[in-house]
This record gives C-alpha cells, structure tokens and sequence, in this order.
C-alpha cells in the first residue's frame, strides 16, 4: 500500500508513542527515569500525579504508595476501588473532631482527600451514566472547599460567564496578600487542558505562586471537568472566549491587587495550546508558559490509535473507524494509554463518536493563530513526554525570538514534569522574573 507523506508522520508517531507507552501489563522499567511505581507505565504516570501533589499538602506518601501497591496493573476498576477506599478512609481522619486541634493538618488532610476523590475518578469515563462521574466530584469539591477556606488567605471560587458563547466559566482565586493591601503583584492565570482539574493547579502552580508574592487565579471552561459535568459543554476551539472573560474578571474585580504589566497565562499540557489561543487574541496577556508545549492536538490525539485504524481515519471510513474502535475498546484489546485516551476524549469532546473526537481535534494547531502571538513564550520541553513528542521543538521555531524552550531531562522528563514539581516550578519562575524583574 502507498502511503501519503502524511499518513507515513502519523503512523511513524503512532510507532514512537506505542514503544514510549507499552500495553496493559507490560514492563518498561528499564526505560523509566524512576522507580516504576506500576508495571503498566500508563498507571505508572497516574501514580506519579497524586505522589506529587504532597510536596504542597495535596498527599501523603506512603497512603499513595500503598495504593500502588495494591492496584492491579492496567485494572481500571482497580485503580478507581483503591483510591475510593483512600479518599473515604482519609475524610474520616479530617472529620474526627479529636484531630480539630491541628487546624493545619486538617486543611492539609481535607485537601488529601479531595486528591483522592479525583484520582478514583480518573478512569471511569467510559460510561457516561456512571454515577460515580458526578458523586464523587461532589465528595472532591467539597473537600477541597474546606481546604481553601482554611488557607492563610483563603481561596475562593467564583462564576464568570462567558460574553459570547452560552456558558459559564468555573474558577478559584487565590490572592497573594490581604485585602487591605494597597499593593498590585504580578498575576499568573492557570488553565489545564484534556482532564486535570484546577484543583490540581492549586497545589502544582498556585501554592507556589502565593509563596513568591503572586495572585493566582484557576479556570475551567468548556469540555473541562465542572463545565462538561455540569453544563454539558464539551470543548471549543476558540479559547479567547474562556480567557478575555477571566482577564476581565481580574480587571474589574482585583483591580487593586492586580499589576497589569506583569500578568502571564500558564497551561498545562492540552492547556498550553489553549493558553497559547487565549495569548493570540488577549492582547494583555503579557508572557505565556506552555508547559508541556503542545503545537497540534492532533498528533497527540491519533498518536495511541492502532496503526490499521488511522489508515481507516485517513481514508474518512467513520462507520468502520467508530465500530471497530469501540470494539477493541469494549473488549480489552487497547493499551492502557489507548483506552484511556478513548474515553476521555469521547467525555471531554463530548461525543460518542471516535471519528468526530479526532476530526475535532484537527481544530487544536497553533500554526492557525502562532502570527498573532506577540508575547514571550516559555516552552517546557519533557524528555520522556511522549504525549507530545517533538512538538515543543516545533513550537519553538515557529516562535523564534519570542519562544524559550527548556528542557526537562531524567527524573522531571515525564509529560509536564509530573513528580518534579519543585524543578518545574523553579525554571519557569526563573524566566518569569526575568521577563517581569520588578515581580523579584
């Protein structure tokens, strides 16, 4: 069969992903830059994610490592019943009124359990009526509510709805100083992108903005987690309508905390596409950090795709791309990562359509708006990041003097330096201070 130039890049990015990101079950320790905390490398990185929300209060070690140690590799039901046990087990130990005494370890202890929570949900997306998909963010949401209100400053999430489009934008703010404070600090605006939570920012990259004197605010928008659980919406490519409104809640809220000259958008991993967009068409955004930098959804998107299947894509067979798809899917044949992937993408996306998920992600590529963006751009760039390999690469030469790229190697080389939290922050900080010197 002769295959088109393009055809050929996709089934040679589908070949890379699949020797980065083995089937269910299968040992690539010898390969991994730390001690594989599962044999199946999917569950291996999902481990990684709760593991390094401790260094800001959002775990505990060892529960998690237990977890680990009972899960079975590649089980989804597995994964989903331990940390359900965890998440329960924990809420009872933040509920105990002899523990009240230690307000600190309450908070710490509710955030845990808000963890928790989300990890148990992070696999169950298969079938939209579960239940669970909606109990437990109830459970999570709550715990981390009481979390928030338990900070030096406490968080507080607010609704700002969109102006052009029929929905409502769900985020947290996190001020670095009393209100009482006449003083305007830099400002950092944080958006995840395919299926983390902005609860998890609070502890990757709002804890440790608050620390070095820096507003945070958190958002979701359509496709994201309480937007599509409770609106319905899934994914839109036109990002500017999630962000204009949250830069103008800034302006006309926080105005008098907020230094206008010094106000960046991070996102994170899907998220650094969609802040990229936002950067294009918000003219006071004035630096960008794209961690990981992601330059096509698409690529990312067919990348787990069995190589038969994405000639039957290519070719536009939707009938027998979605049957057969969804057949191996409902009969164990995908790796972990392809499975996963599947199901989130059909949630987030929402559609039940493996073909109109991938067509849609066709409208995800910087290469649409990169001209318009005016901004410096910091570009994190993950050794071991097989989600997005080599696009950060491509990212930064289409932005050439604008784009930074850094790159994470060894231990923070995993996709968005899961686990190396502490590094990842450090080097983006760095560039920032650089970037806006009168935030040091």
């Amino acid at each position: 069969m002769k295959l088109t130039s393009t055809s050929a890049a996709h089934l040679l990015a589908a070949v890379v992903y699949l020797y980065l990101q083995p089937a269910s079950g299968a040992n690539n320790s010898s390969k991994a830059p730390t001690l594989p905390l599962s044999s199946d490398s999917t569950f291996n990185f999902d481990l990684l994610i709760p593991l390094g929300l401790a260094l800001t209060g959002g775990s505990d070690i060892s529960p998690v490592l237990g977890v680990a140690n009972k899960v079975e590799p590649g089980n989804m039901t597995s994964y989903y019943e331990e940390f359900y046990k965890l998440a329960n087990y924990t809420k009872q130990q933040a509920e105990d009124p002899e523990n009240a005494y230690d307000a600190i370890n309450v908070r710490d202890t509710w955030f845990s359990t808000a963890n928790y929570f989300r990890r148990a949900d992070f696999f169950i997306h298969q079938n939209w009526s579960n239940p669970d998909i909606m109990t437990l963010w109830a459970e999570q949401t709550s715990a981390f509510n009481k979390a928030i209100a338990a900070l030096p400053i406490p968080g507080k999430r607010i609704r700002i709805p969109a102006r052009k489009q029929n929905f409502t934008i769900e985020a947290i703010w996190y001020g670095a100083a009393s209100t009482n404070t006449t003083a305007k600090l830099p400002t950092l605006v944080v958006g995840n992108g395919f299926d983390a939570a902005q609860e998890d920012s609070y502890h990757n990259f709002c804890a440790p903005a608050v620390l070095r004197g820096w507003n945070c605010i958190t958002y979701e928008g359509p496709g994201q987690n309480t937007v599509r659980r409770y609106q319905d919406v899934g994914f839109i490519p036109q990002w500017e309508d999630v962000g204009t409104p949250v830069i103008d809640w800034l302006y006309e809220n926080q105005a008098s905390v907020v230094d206008r000259d010094s106000l960046a958008i991070l996102g994170n991993s899907f998220g650094s596409l969609l802040a990229l967009r936002v950067a294009a068409f918000e003219p006071r955004i004035k630096a960008v950090v794209a961690i990981d930098g992601i330059w096509d959804f698409y690529q990312s998107a067919i990348a787990s795709v069995p190589t038969d299947l994405v000639l039957l894509f290519e070719a536009g067979k939707k009938q027998e791309f979605d049957s057969q798809l969804l057949e191996r899917r409902a009969t164990d044949q995908l790796s972990t990562m392809a499975a996963w992937g599947l199901d989130q993408g059909l949630w987030s996306f929402n559609t039940h359509s493996p073909f109109d998920f991938i067509t849609q992600a066709k409208e995800y590529e910087v290469s649409d708006f990169v001209k318009k963006i005016k901004v410096p751009v910091f570009i994190g760039n993950g050794e071991f990041d097989s989600f997005v390999t080599g696009q950060p690469a491509t990212l930064k030469q289409a932005l050439g003097t604008l784009g930074t790229l850094h790159d994470f190697n060894g231990t923070a080389g995993y996709h968005c330096q899961t686990g190396a939290t502490q590094e990842m922050v450090r080097s983006f900080f760095a560039w920032l201070n650089k970037i806006f010197p009168k935030s040091m």
